[in-house]
């Protein structure tokens, strides 16, 4: 179980929306955690990824290079 204490003017606006959709707070407060979860691992595993790459000394290409290299410039 978890307890939140929000600041009046978020309470305000998460009741609202609850009422007009006729979901629970709740309801809002658990897909709003799941997503921020899930954007946060995204974010650690590109970073991650990065800093290994930094590591293995491969070359990067700039979007201009790519573009060039398959020849989508025009």
């Amino acid at each position: 179980m978890l307890s939140v204490r929000l600041p009046e003017e978020i309470e305000q606006k998460l009741t609202q929306l609850a009422e007009k959709t006729g979901r629970t707070k709740s309801y809002y407060a658990k897909k709003a955690i799941i997503s921020f979860l899930e954007d946060k691992e995204d974010h650690l595993l590109a970073v991650q990824a990065y800093e290994e790459h930094l590591e293995s000394g491969k070359k990067t290409f700039t979007s201009a290079e790519v573009r060039k290299d398959l020849g989508l410039e025009g």
